[in-house]
């Protein structure tokens, strides 16, 4: 992901800002204590994404505290996750917040331009796993990727995988998303030609073991090119696909 830092810089030499206002934004305090909260404000600057509120266990007034340090330093676009309902109702009331309940996922601000290498695209084995989806595909959003929704398109009606290969060849991440035996991965890591982050679920019945014999078919995938994030780890899987689609040839030279 583009570094921060690299992009004020690349402003100052631009004539897009000045050197005063590169200070300022590069002086910032790297945190701010608030008590039960030490606000990450350098985390931009050091990985290219702002810090993401978790919000179970947060009570409704730690959450708005958070947000009201976040927006004072100029984060224009925050995001929160595996927020309650009841929490979503509290902080709407101050701030303007876009909550997807099915995600528990919330919004504060707009949504950037997409950018990147490509498209990532986002596939589940059922419907019952697009929650998860949709945390994995609203926090690449809000990253800035253009995102694919590909839902119930699992392995037991193959077809319904293969009638998306347009989708599938044409991505430069896939998240993989499946409970169950989780099957889903390896059978998109065998077609595509991009890397595959794949996501367990805890749908399954009882030798699913919530999640855990999805996990661990994952693992043992034989389809190269295949990783896998941790059960029910849509958020993990959306960052990290930022990143692979936001990685700069050029920082390598």
């Amino acid at each position: 992901m583009d570094n921060e830092v690299k992009r004020v810089l690349e402003a100052v030499q631009a004539g897009e800002m000045s050197v005063e206002d590169a200070l300022l934004r590069i002086k910032v305090e790297p945190f701010e204590d608030i008590g039960y909260a030490k606000v990450d404000l350098h985390r931009k600057i050091r990985q290219g994404a702002a810090e993401v509120i978790y919000g179970a266990g947060k009570t409704p007034e730690q959450i708005n505290g958070i947000i009201d340090v976040m927006e004072k330093n100029g984060q224009k676009t925050i995001l929160i996750t595996r927020m309650s309902k009841e929490a979503a109702d509290a902080v709407g009331k101050r701030h303007a917040l876009d909550f997807h309940e099915d995600a528990g996922v919330g919004i504060i601000g707009e949504l950037p331009e997409c950018g990147g290498l490509g498209r990532i695209v986002v596939a589940t084995g059922g419907t019952s796993d697009i929650p998860v989806a949709e945390e994995a595909a609203l926090t690449a959003r809000v990253l800035g990727n253009e995102v694919v929704r590909l839902y119930d398109v699992g392995v037991a009606g193959l077809h319904r995988t293969l009638a998306h290969l347009d989708d599938i060849m044409g991505a430069s991440v896939i998240i993989a998303i499946a409970g169950m035996e989780g099957a889903l991965a390896s059978v998109i890591g065998g077609l595509a030609d991009c890397p595959v982050i794949a996501v367990p679920t805890s749908v399954g019945y009882g030798a699913s073991f919530g999640g855990l014999s999805a996990l661990l078919s994952m693992l043992n995938s034989c389809a190269s090119g295949v990783s896998v994030v941790n059960i029910d780890n849509g958020f993990g899987a959306g960052y990290l696909a930022s990143m692979i689609n936001h990685m700069d040839a050029s920082k390598r030279d």
